[in-house]
């Protein structure tokens, strides 16, 4: 259910977008250096000046009262790195909202468990791109895959749902599709197939061309194993599912293939109190002085900063940037 105060008026675009789902980013730092994600290995370290728990959790009940917010995704960077992510996880618990779910590379996950679980958080959406042990380092430059799945484990055995996101790669790891569909179909997890981003270093690179697998491609080699039939998914989900039948279910959130920019309802706050309407779009607004002022104060200002970021979203196309997705909340 939305929270959104009634006598408040929604604060939607000219195709009829409003914003819904928070991405909220603990940290920008981040214990992988994915070769998709930053150039060169080099390690995404944490902004600064990023917000208290306290300001966090202020941001997200403001962002409740007046845009309507009612799904939070926590994210980073890896937002298990942050030393702030448990009294922030259970700050948000405790606004009631429909749906908190959090996106790691899972390498903390056993570190973690227990407090994800006591939480009652409802679903931990895991960065998987190889289930081999090399290639697995070789695109992460770092970690553990055991590690991870041992994670992956405690999550359901914790009866917490566990999501799957694997970006393909030409050459790199497109033979890895039908091994992780056959992982996460025998456990009763939902895989997501994620196109490759044209976004950060990427975007000035021959390799986001030669690497990048399409949703056409993703679906050729699927058919070659499974039946499949397209099936529902929520109206302002940037995911096209699909369901084999009586094995599961996997989704392509396909970017450039199949465009969702026309639903969307996200909006991104960074940790270092920056808000993002748009991945498309590097421009943001900070919002850290709104947290000091008094709540009608706030409020109103708020009001108006949405519209501006509102005013980001593309009308259809993602149309790719400079930023990186890791340090505004992917």
């Amino acid at each position: 259910m939305s929270h959104l105060v009634e006598d408040k008026p929604l604060i939607v675009d000219g195709m009829g977008r409003r914003f819904r789902n928070l991405r909220l980013s603990l940290t920008a730092a981040c214990n992988y250096a994915c070769t998709y994600c930053v150039p060169d290995g080099k390690r995404l370290q944490a902004a600064a000046f990023e917000l208290e728990a306290s300001e966090m959790v202020k941001a997200v009940k403001l962002l409740v009262s007046v845009a309507g917010i009612d799904k939070v995704r926590i994210t980073g960077g890896e937002p298990l790195l942050s030393p702030k992510f448990e009294e922030i996880l259970h700050g948000i618990m405790d606004l009631g909202l429909e749906d908190v779910s959090l996106t790691t590379n899972g390498q903390l996950l056993p570190r973690h468990a227990d407090a994800i679980i006591r939480s009652g958080i409802r679903r931990v959406n895991v960065s998987l791109d190889t289930l081999n042990r090399d290639r697995f380092r070789g695109i992460a430059r770092s970690g553990d895959l055991n590690t991870v799945l041992h994670g992956i484990e405690l999550m359901q055995a914790g009866g917490v749902a566990v999501k799957i996101n694997m970006v393909p790669m030409q050459g790199v790891n497109d033979d890895q599709i039908i091994p992780l569909l056959e992982y996460s179909l025998a456990r009763d997890i939902e895989l997501r197939f994620i196109e490759l981003m044209n976004m950060g270093h990427l975007q000035a690179s021959p390799e986001y061309r030669q690497e990048f697998f399409s949703m056409a491609n993703i679906l050729e080699l699927i058919a070659g194993a499974y039946a499949y039939t397209r099936t529902d998914a929520p109206f302002d989900s940037t995911a096209v599912r699909y369901e084999i039948p009586g094995q599961g279910v996997f989704g392509i959130i396909a970017n450039e293939s199949e465009p969702f920019c026309r639903n969307c309802t996200r909006l991104r706050l960074s940790s270092n109190g920056a808000l993002y309407g748009c991945l498309s779009s590097a421009r943001s607004r900070d919002i850290r002085a709104l947290l000091h002022m008094p709540k009608e104060e706030a409020e109103a200002e708020l009001v108006q900063v949405l519209r501006g970021a509102l005013a980001d979203k593309q009308s259809e196309n993602f149309q790719g940037e400079v930023t990186v997705m890791k340090f505004i909340g992917g």
